[in-house]
């Protein structure tokens, strides 16, 4: 039995991890779980779940759900339950930097960890690593792309691969010009085309962000150069990733569009066990796949994550910070669209390196890029 704590259990990510554990309750129990301010969504996990502790930072929250619940062991941040809790597994499934420590504080308290939060790896990937490989932790992907690669690199030998090819589905907007992305809507924006997904990783997706962080904790989790990740664009989200071996050989994994497969396979690694309900899949019914070549030029925000991870540093979380304002400005109606690449781009061009970087001066570096970037916004 794997006592798990889920961070983020309200969201898409969060509700999906539940159901595998609602698919295997012999297996897996919700030990704890997080919430921002999903009351209702709070109060169902307790009712179904019977966890012995919730996260929420909101003291009100806190207090309604206590008065229901008052066995219920209440933490104010989501590092505080990391550090302390009695758990087996961390599920990292929140949006956003503020990820990054609970991950920290998992790993110095030596759990297991299912990794969906890619900005811990994008803000500070070589510390997250490092401390990582200090304690002998495994940091299992969830993230569809990198899962895929972890799974067929499965059996082979680091110098038997040549390249990482992660997919991307072009997001809503794959098929409009750059002139055409000029007034678009956020419910245009948040239509995406094969998943289902939260807000801001939506945006993310459609401004090809997503990807570029994906490439960036692809160069973390696998150990890998930059010039050794390629991007394709696949529309029908089938194939989530491949690996290109020395001899040229295409290992690939593939399978529907159900997030439940990645996040299954990294609670119960390294064995597959079956999907409930599992979505219907049928290559013959597919008929056809199909593949282009990334236009880096009409998603110049994959380009920049490029050269931001090639540049390193505090540069990726620069990169991360000003696109989580960036997308939330764009999401209250604040900014355009393509103000979205603009200001991110304007982040990364006026930011200058610090010497002696560490993870302090790495948040340090977060909040003030944050600042800086919510000062340009229109008032």
């Amino acid at each position: 039995m794997k006592r798990i704590y889920v961070m983020g259990a309200t969201g898409s990510i969060g509700q999906q991890t539940l159901d595998v554990l609602r698919s295997y309750p012999d297996q897996f129990q919700l030990k704890a779980f997080s919430f921002a301010t999903n009351l209702e969504a709070a109060r169902s996990i307790v009712e179904e779940f019977k966890p012995a502790a919730v996260v929420v930072e909101d003291v009100g929250l806190a207090e309604a759900l206590l008065t229901d619940y008052p066995n219920l062991v209440h933490y104010k941040t989501l590092d505080a339950y990391a550090a302390e809790g009695e758990y087996d597994v961390m599920v990292n499934a929140v949006m956003g930097s503020v990820g990054l420590a609970a991950t920290m504080a998992a790993i110095q308290a030596e759990k297991e960890i299912a990794l969906a939060n890619k900005e811990t790896l994008v803000m500070a990937g070589d510390f997250v690593m490092a401390a990582a490989r200090e304690k002998g932790i495994t940091l299992l992907p969830v993230d569809s792309e990198h899962s895929a690669i972890f799974q067929t690199m499965q059996g082979l030998k680091r110098e038997d691969v040549k390249k990482l090819v992660l997919t991307a589905s072009g997001g809503s907007f794959r098929d409009k010009s750059r002139a055409d992305l000029e007034g678009v809507t956020v419910e245009e924006a948040l239509a995406h085309p094969n998943w289902t997904m939260g807000a801001k990783i939506t945006i993310d997706s459609s401004t090809m962000v997503n990807k570029g962080l994906e490439v960036i904790e692809a160069h973390h989790l696998f150990g890998w150069d930059y010039d050794q990740i390629e991007v394709i664009q696949h529309r029908e989200s089938i194939l989530h990733s491949m690996v290109e071996l020395q001899d040229g050989a295409f290992l690939a994994q593939l399978g529907p569009s159900d997030m439940r497969e990645p996040i299954q396979f990294a609670l119960t690694y390294p064995y597959h066990r079956p999907i409930s309900h599992p979505k219907p899949f049928d290559l013959a019914e597919i008929g056809s796949l199909h593949f282009e070549k990334m236009d880096m030029d009409r998603f110049p925000m994959l380009a920049l994550a490029f050269e931001v991870g090639r540049r390193g540093g505090s540069f990726p979380a620069v990169y991360n910070a000003a696109n989580e304002v960036a997308v939330a400005a764009f999401l209250k109606g604040q900014i355009t669209y393509l103000d979205i690449e603009s200001l991110i781009q304007r982040a990364v061009d006026e930011h200058q390196e610090v010497q002696s970087l560490d993870l302090d001066r790495i948040f340090e570096i977060d909040r003030l890029t944050r600042k800086k970037v919510r000062g340009w916004l229109p008032l």
